[in-house]
């Protein structure tokens, strides 16, 4: 089939149910809106170049950098003023290339690379043998082994018996058999508990003169890996993949001499400025209140950040898009938040909130999502027991759609701290959290070397994209400011009683200090 007419086969399939929706016949924006996001849709093209060209945004790193001057420059050419706003600092990092092989007994270019914020091997290939982190309990023991790691790249992570996930374990062994591997496999684990690699561990390894830390974080599906941080400051720590860790810590286990060659490139660049990036449609008829979207824009340093959070940043800025082509005259003030140091303890965020008490005050509603490529899903009040009425009325409007699945949680609770939108709640502010379905985020994508453009689900993007535009545009149009009445939280599970959420002082600076 020849490339134009599916495109007009797909445009038409997107459009047709206009034709039989439910949208109110005197309500043009909303019109607007559907066809702007549903049928001319940008979403894709904008998240394509989000990972594929600018990629991971860790903060404080030249990727952070890249990627909020593509955010201006892309409002900027929809006629959308943006702006950065410097919260804090944080340590600078620049990632070079990073490569890690097996070169005996055998040869294998290892599936891993370096973490972020890690050293590098200072222009070099590093070459060793390996040593198994063993249990800190007995300190003679351990320090007797810890004298015997100079040289060498130290396995600080449990090898699991087996990276094939426990469905298709049980599904072509049997049940009897995974239930006796799961026994094993649990005795295993509890064997490494207190085993790690914390910022301590890695100073006394750095001090006895190992050669590096080589760790894994397996999510339980295939192929996937967490992808976190560095704590080693003088040598490089680097990530593998299940299979490849397992390999290598066999080898070690069992004396059969394998030797690890690294060669990475990093730059730590002092401690740098950190911005967020703020876009605004002002207010015709209420200036001074508020309708904000919301997302992080950082990520981890392991993949290119494409559903954590590329497709909530997309979100919010293919919604600003929308809004500013089909609503370009607001009654409140719009303002779209693409936040850095998510990742970090929601430090961007909670800078801006803090700093910005007139936007919290007069804050409507904001809308954050932050849980992958799923279809929005959920929408509660957030524990403000009066927010359900503006909330449903909001989503009466919405054609079918868009609100066929959409669950309601009234009065719902209070972010504690898992997403931005936390940054809000905890003064009581509507800060609403758009709930996604799964899409495999869990097991497959969130924070590990899998998170990447191809694991974006158009239709979902576009869709998420229409119904935040569409939210937007109900919030700032309704007569009623949203009422800020809290609930009484239910106890805890200890049984005392639930407080709201306290909001912290914001993290204006790195807790550690630069090698």
């Amino acid at each position: 089939m020849s490339r134009t007419p599916l495109l007009v086969f797909t445009a038409l399939l997107a459009a047709a149910p206009l034709q039989s929706q439910s949208f109110p016949t005197d309500d043009a924006v909303l019109r607007k809106i559907w066809t702007e996001g549903m049928v001319n849709s940008q979403a894709m093209s904008l998240i394509q170049v989000l990972t594929d060209s600018v990629g991971p945004r860790l903060t404080g790193t030249p990727g952070m950098t890249s990627g909020q001057e593509w955010l201006k420059a892309t409002y900027t050419r929809w006629g959308i003023p943006a702006r950065t706003e410097q919260y804090g600092t944080w340590v600078g990092w620049k990632r070079g290339p990073s490569h890690v092989d097996l070169i005996a007994p055998r040869v294998r270019s290892l599936e891993g690379g370096m973490l972020g914020w890690s050293p590098g091997t200072k222009g070099k290939a590093v070459q060793g043998g390996t040593a198994i982190l063993p249990p800190p309990a007995d300190s003679a023991k351990f320090n007797a082994w810890l004298a015997t790691v100079k040289g060498k790249f130290v396995l600080g992570s449990l090898a699991e018996a087996s990276c094939r996930p426990d469905s298709s374990y049980v599904q072509w062994a049997g049940q009897n058999a995974f239930d006796e591997f799961s026994r094993a496999r649990q005795l295993n684990r509890q064997a490494w508990q207190g085993r790690g690699i914390n910022r301590a561990m890695a100073e006394r390894l750095e001090n006895a003169g190992a050669a590096g830390v080589i760790t894994t974080n397996w999510t339980g599906g295939w192929g996937s890996t967490r992808i976190f941080q560095a704590q080693t400051r003088v040598v490089p720590t680097l990530a593998l993949s299940c299979e490849d860790y397992g390999l290598v810590y066999r080898l070690t286990e069992r004396n059969q001499g394998p030797m690890i060659r690294v060669t990475a490139e990093a730059e730590f660049q002092g401690e740098v400025p950190v911005f967020n990036v703020m876009a605004e449609i002002k207010g015709s008829t209420k200036p001074d209140e508020y309708v904000m979207l919301s997302a992080h824009f950082d990520s981890w340093d392991g993949s290119s950040g494409a559903t954590d959070n590329g497709t909530g940043s997309v979100t919010m800025l293919e919604a600003m898009r929308i809004l500013k082509a089909a609503y370009p005259a607001p009654k409140r003030t719009i303002l779209a938040g693409h936040w850095s140091g998510e990742e970090q303890g929601l430090n961007g965020s909670r800078g801006f909130a803090a700093d910005h008490p007139e936007v919290v005050k007069g804050l409507q509603a904001l809308f954050n999502q932050d849980n992958g490529t799923g279809r929005v899903v959920n929408l509660s009040a957030a524990g403000l027991v009066g927010a359900g009425a503006n909330i449903a009325g909001w989503v009466s409007r919405l054609p079918s759609e868009l609100s066929q699945g959409l669950n309601l949680g009234f009065p719902g609770s209070p972010a504690g701290g898992g997403s931005d939108n936390a940054a809000f709640a905890c003064y009581g502010a509507p800060g609403l959290g758009l709930g996604s379905e799964g899409a495999d985020y869990g097991t497959y994508t969130w924070h590990t070397g899998r998170d990447t453009y191809d694991k974006v689900i158009e239709s979902n993007l576009k869709r998420n994209a229409t119904l935040t535009a569409m939210l937007v545009y109900l919030a700032s149009e309704d007569p009623v400011t949203v009422p800020r009445d809290r609930r009484i939280l239910p106890n805890r599970p200890d049984g005392t009683p639930g407080t709201w959420p306290a909001c912290p002082t914001p993290a204006r600076k790195s807790p550690w200090a630069n090698p």
